[in-house]
């Protein structure tokens, strides 16, 4: 008889090696500067209360910047926003959702005003996720999802595409530190160009 493959551990695993072995390591030594850096004019960002060019979303000192009827086309967004979107939208909702993590929603979050801090919570809800997925048994993994919009998903369909959100999005913070590293940070300040300044 040919061995069953174990797809609890393939999808796992999936996300897991690419975390361990490139996503998370190219976030160590992220810095405030460059956590809030924004690469062009306008770009979205997390920023303190009081000082955002849109709504503003969240429940603590600092803002995410956000629009009902998203910009066409789409913002620019910053490494900050873009951690806050894998914290709250693409690990968080999931986590409450599937697996008992703690209730989680773009306007009742407390967006982290540092680098470190932000970290931390993209530590925490990857953690929770990775768990929660390696908990998932067959018949789990082919129930369909409880959530708005993906209701004739199975949750193996559901984990894979987080799966692709969680390295798309990491994958696009690994440019921009590139980005910043290269010193093309000097090229866009604020709202100001080089050529402006």
């Amino acid at each position: 008889m040919a061995n069953q493959m174990d797809w609890t551990i393939e999808l796992a695993e999936q996300l897991d090696w690419h975390w361990q072995h490139q996503a998370r390591p190219r976030l160590d030594g992220l810095s405030d500067q460059e956590y809030f850096w924004e690469p062009v004019p306008d770009s979205w960002n997390i920023r303190p209360r009081g000082t955002g060019h849109y709504v503003e979303v969240g429940s603590g000192a600092y803002i995410v910047d956000f629009a009902f009827s998203e910009p066409d086309p789409p913002p620019v967004t910053t490494i900050a926003w873009r951690l806050s979107h894998l914290i709250v939208g693409v690990f968080g909702l999931r986590n409450a959702t599937y697996f008992d993590g703690p209730p989680i929603s773009y306007s009742e979050y407390d967006y982290a005003g540092t680098a470190d801090a932000a970290l931390g919570a993209l530590d925490d809800a990857y953690t929770i996720w990775r768990d929660g997925v390696r908990s998932l048994g067959p018949a789990e993994l082919a129930e369909r999802c409880r959530e708005d919009g993906f209701e004739d998903l199975s949750v193996a369909s559901l984990v894979l595409h987080i799966n692709r959100e969680a390295i798309h999005h990491l994958a696009e913070v690994a440019l921009l530190r590139d980005l910043w590293r290269a010193g093309q940070r000097d090229c866009v300040v604020g709202q100001r160009t080089a050529a402006e300044r």
